[in-house]
């Protein structure tokens, strides 16, 4: 073998962390597996202060206790500890992650889907390797296996996609929603530049308003609201779902809007993807 050789072995690295991954995952030992899972309840709720960025979320104190010892902890949180909290109430449970015996190091989990059982990165691993095997192929073989090999990681990509389900979901739970008013206390302010050297300000409005059941719930609203950089104190009307206020909307008609064209994206991906593997399968025949 020479030095030549050795770019048609590329897929040898995303395998190997694939196996070495599900390996892991299998005998128990990946970190998130070793780590230890608590639910969390925010006691006490604070405020972005007017101007400042939304990437630490809403801060807030987490109380939890520590299954090893017993121990109670109150612990506060500005984005610093994982996952940003963009819609807080005192009472809300959030689950929580830390190394065994080290609770201060607690990281907040708000999508626990795949990071249990240590599954993510040979995940990911495997992806990129059909994606590099449907373009070895394409290379070696012709444009009926780039037919053949992306419709069916599309097919497959659409069948896995949640968004179906969670448009659903969304869907009926605002169906028996609850308006309320709600009043805009902060907006966040945040600059980028943008790839001529320019800077391109985004803002996030603070939204507070008080369930029927007296329970203040805190947003940090990323769209939705129109003109959201002069929204300070403006009012609104938010429409909460009564089982789970952080599903909420200002505008009901958009939300339904947004959900259908989830759903329609996703069944297009589904039939491109259908439509490319049969006609690959039909090139190569």
């Amino acid at each position: 073998m020479t030095w030549h050789d050795l770019p048609a072995l590329w897929w040898t690295v995303p395998a190997a962390v694939a196996l070495l991954g599900y390996g892991r995952s299998l005998a128990g030992v990946t970190r998130a597996q070793r780590a230890v899972w608590v639910k969390a309840r925010i006691v006490d709720v604070g405020l972005p202060a007017h101007g400042d960025s939304k990437r630490p979320g809403i801060p807030v104190t987490l109380a939890f206790q520590d299954p090893a010892t017993g121990r109670e902890f109150a612990l506060p949180n500005a984005g610093d500890h994982g996952n940003a909290i963009e819609v807080a109430w005192v009472g809300r449970e959030v689950e929580v992650r830390y190394p065994p015996g080290q609770p201060l190091r607690f990281a907040v989990v708000l999508d626990t889907d795949g990071e249990k059982n240590g599954r993510m990165v040979p995940d990911c691993a495997v992806m990129l390797l059909l994606v590099g095997l449907v373009i070895d192929a394409t290379v070696r073989w012709g444009y009926p296996w780039a037919l053949l090999g992306f419709g069916a990681l599309l097919t497959a990509a659409a069948v896995r996609s949640p968004d179906i389900r969670v448009a659903r979901a969304r869907k009926a739970l605002l169906a028996s929603a609850v308006a309320v008013p709600a009043r805009v206390v902060a907006v966040t302010r945040d600059v980028h530049a943008d790839s001529e050297g320019g800077d391109l300000v985004s803002h996030a409005p603070v939204v507070t308003f008080t369930t029927r059941e007296g329970t203040r719930v805190t947003v940090l609203s990323r769209d939705g609201i129109r003109d959201p950089g002069r929204s300070l104190h403006r009012a609104l009307t938010i429409h909460y779902a009564p089982s789970d206020p952080s599903v909420h909307t200002t505008d009901p008609t958009a939300d339904r809007r947004s959900g259908a064209m989830s759903i329609a994206f996703v069944l297009a991906l589904l039939a491109t993807g259908v439509t490319a593997f049969v006609a690959g399968a039909i090139e190569l025949t």
